[in-house]
């Protein structure tokens, strides 16, 4: 079957903002902190052989350092979206990566989320709720006017569409 152009599935032209690399950052470092945590109870708790604790304790040495420092940029290069006047596209992931195409005649709800961390780094994440069982589209990590701007045009697009989102 081929498909215009405009609805192939492709890479999406928009890049999230920069900041969101420094956000992801400070997001993982949590992560590491609660699995650093654990590591601390553990060593108090058990008082017996250190052996297993210092095996689990360097590796988690590792892939924290690795998670921490590979996974917000690698993020960042992956991460895209696009709005367009039929249809929002996203791609998003890090290991597992995903390339999604929402028609606007299947919006249900357009949502701007901003979480602590966000609101630091004056970021916002927009969720477009579809008529579809994969699930929301997801775009994070974006400005805070560009996200309220996608927002407002997302859901103005929608009331438009003549379909009737199901």
């Amino acid at each position: 079957m081929d498909l215009p152009d405009q609805q192939a599935l492709r890479e999406p032209s928009q890049r999230v903002s920069p900041r969101a690399v420094r956000m992801w950052t400070v997001e993982a470092l949590f992560v590491v902190a609660w699995l650093v945590a654990g590591m601390v109870a553990w060593w108090f708790l058990d008082t017996g052989s250190r052996d297993a604790q210092w095996v689990v304790g360097s590796i988690l040495l590792v892939v924290s350092v690795g998670y921490v420092a590979i996974m917000p940029r690698w993020r960042f290069r992956v991460h895209r979206w696009e709005a367009t006047s039929y249809a929002i596209y996203t791609q998003t992931g890090w290991i597992k990566q995903e390339r999604r195409i929402a028609p606007l005649s299947r919006v249900q709800t357009v949502d701007l989320e901003r979480g602590p961390v966000a609101q630091l780094f004056k970021l916002a994440s927009v969720t477009v709720t579809t008529a579809s069982a994969a699930g929301p589209v997801k775009v994070h990590g974006l400005e805070l006017a560009v996200a309220e701007e996608l927002v407002e045009g997302l859901t103005a697009a929608a009331v438009a569409e003549k379909g009737d989102a199901t």
